[in-house]
């Protein structure tokens, strides 16, 4: 090959937009997507500039060369002059330095440039997630990395959860822009899953989260599913535009380093944050309206009591051998009963940890020697107990009788009061029969020896799942037949119409009808419509209308569940035969539990109904049932 075919051939890979390039054009597209008040997608910006999508979000991504004149016909069609400067070579290696710009960095000033990795960036479409995302998106395709976002990389009609999971399993980092509580929607804490699941199933623990609070203080508590994803996971916090480029500039050094230098970076969070029980304060009458989000807060007019329910709970927490069984599908509010059970129990002076298995990685459930030390390790440490396992693990005894000796030997002697622990979705273990029966087991007889030796009787047990426990067991053994069952309702007429008050809407029983009549008593349901109605963005007859619209109130919860059956076929295909049905359907018991504990069906033994109309009509439209 001749030097003109040899110069040609690295010519042919094209040209990518700089910093300022970049920054030159996505000033110019957002001008006039707001002149237009449009979104801007790749779409609409084929269609202006006759330049076609999947070479636009090239040229945006700066993931691989584009050809100079599609750049120069982009450029064109948004009025820019596109300067010398404006591009550069797609061959980081080629010698062209006199098409940089003076404000790139140099190879070797931060080392980013010789380490190129590819990166989501995940951020929220409203302000200032928004232009913060793009900023970070910009710097790192300037100096080569791979970006992938939403906005960019799903187009119309992409299935959002394929795209997604996709970009999370190339992808070395997600860089999540982390809103305020009331935002974090399913959508977000469903990529943050995904991310910890890889992470779980790879030896190099990729995608690498890292987490950035955008005006979300970091003493605020994350959403109850987030808290347990990110804890320990060191986070960062962005107040104003003037933190942009320090954000930008640690982001730009952290990966230029070796991973191995901050996969272990952590952070302690205080028990507050991990389960919000500590606030004594009561709300006025008079509130903002909250959008629910995981667990509400103590301190929230928002919570709605279900009598006796609470009443009854905080009489038994008290008395010694107590164990508090909640089960309730998602999203009724067991998490939110839980904080106040161990907030009443915090206010008599008792120790209080509240722990979800959500935390645990796929890892610890190994075997039940390595999950049972993860459970002693995690309770001390809650306590600010020094480790102590090697003092008391003998493998000569067994996992469970060390861990009844580390209780009983070492963390109840060394606290003052009686020890509440709050088992949160300990469904998690029920995925794991071997360890399941014995731990299960273990509860039980902790229970059982608290009725008989006094230093058990310091301990008291919450225990909160959605599913039914599947797990055969001797019926002496099983800590579901003990204690005081506690089975969450939906909301009824009464609580619906107090509720719509704490929201200042004056509804009458007609109102309360029309919206029960679209999504039930579902706790979750009913707020997000309150929420919405409460702040004028909906109105009731309106929600009738769009409940099930692609851009309805519900859409991010509607595609989550759609997502999650569709993971799951023999679950699809028993919620396609209950909502095609005028009447009850009975499923084999897996799949009617299953169904259940997702809060898409109610149960009458194994026969099942939709939950609500609004998953009926999402489901049968979706999936062309008639």
């Amino acid at each position: 090959m001749s030097a003109s075919e040899v110069l040609k051939s690295k010519r042919d890979r094209g040209r990518i937009l700089t910093a300022s390039g970049l920054k030159k054009l996505n000033e110019a597209l957002q001008e006039w997507s707001d002149r237009y008040n449009i979104r801007g997608t790749l779409t609409e910006i084929e269609a202006e500039s006759g330049v076609g999508a999947d070479t636009v979000s090239k040229i945006k991504q700066g993931r691989e060369g584009a050809d100079l004149s599609k750049i120069r016909q982009l450029f064109a069609a948004f009025e820019m002059n596109l300067a010398n400067g404006d591009h550069r070579s797609a061959k980081l290696e080629e010698s062209e330095n006199f098409d940089e710009p003076e404000n790139l960095p140099a190879a070797g000033e931060t080392g980013s440039s010789r380490r190129i990795v590819k990166i989501f960036v995940s951020y929220r479409s409203a302000e200032p997630d928004r232009e913060l995302g793009k900023q970070l998106e910009m710097a790192l395709s300037a100096i080569g990395h791979t970006v992938f976002t939403a906005e960019n990389n799903i187009r119309l009609g992409d299935n959002w959860f394929d795209r997604i999971n996709l970009f999370l399993q190339k992808c070395d980092y997600l860089l999540l822009l982390l809103p305020p509580t009331g935002n974090q929607s399913e959508l977000l804490t469903y990529q943050v899953q995904q991310a910890k699941e890889l992470q779980d199933s790879r030896p190099d623990r990729k995608p690498i989260i890292l987490p950035i609070r955008v005006g979300f203080p970091l003493n605020a508590p994350l959403n109850h599913d987030l808290r347990g994803y990110l804890y320990r996971i060191k986070q960062r916090e962005w107040k104003t535009s003037a933190d942009t480029p320090i954000i930008i500039e640690e982001v730009l050094n952290l990966l230029a380093e070796k991973p191995a230098l901050f996969t272990e970076q952590t952070e302690d969070l205080t028990q507050k944050q991990l389960l919000e029980i500590s606030s004594d304060e009561i709300p006025l009458p008079a509130a903002e309206p909250e959008l629910p989000g995981g667990q509400v807060d103590v301190a929230s007019q928002f919570y709605v009591e279900r009598p006796p329910i609470e009443e009854r709970c905080y009489q038994t927490i008290v008395q010694p051998s107590a164990l508090i069984r909640i089960k309730a599908p998602r999203q009724m509010g067991k998490t939110s009963l839980m904080a106040r059970i161990l907030h009443h129990g915090a206010r008599q002076g008792y120790c209080t940890v509240p722990l979800t298995f959500q935390l645990v990685d796929k890892g610890v459930f190994a075997n039940l020697d390595k999950f049972l030390k993860w459970f002693c390790a995690y309770v001390g440490r809650e306590l600010h107990l020094p480790n102590q396992l090697d003092d008391y693990w003998d493998d000569i005894f067994g996992s469970k009788v060390n861990c009844k000796d580390y209780f009983e030997k070492y963390i109840l002697p060394q606290i003052d009061s009686p020890l509440i622990l709050g088992l949160d979705e300990i469904d998690r273990v029920f995925q794991y029969p071997d360890i399941a029966e014995d731990f299960l087991g273990l509860l039980r007889a902790w229970h059982e020896e608290s009725k008989r030796r006094d230093i058990w009787k310091k301990l008291r047990l919450i225990v909160v799942h959605s599913t039914e426990v599947y797990i055969p067991m001797n019926i002496n053994q099983s800590p579901f037949n003990v204690g005081l069952p506690v089975d969450l309702p939906e909301f009824n007429s009464q609580q619906i119409q107090d509720l719509a008050g704490r929201h200042n809407l004056n509804w009458s029983d007609a109102e309360v009808e029309k919206l029960t009549a679209i999504v039930g008593g579902h706790p979750y349901l009913v707020r997000v419509a309150l929420y919405h109605i409460s702040r004028a963005d909906s109105t009731l007859d309106e929600l009738k209308e769009t409940a099930i619209a692609d851009a309805g109130i519900y859409s991010d919860h509607l595609r989550r569940q759609l997502w999650n059956l569709e993971e799951y076929p023999e679950l699809a295909q028993g919620m396609r035969k209950i909502v095609a049905a005028d009447s009850p359907v009975q499923l084999k018991a897996m799949q009617a539990f299953k169904l259940d504990s997702l809060g898409l069906v109610k149960l009458h033994g194994n026969e099942c109904v939709p939950r609500c109309e609004l998953y009926r009509q999402y489901f049968k439209t979706n999936w062309g049932v008639n």
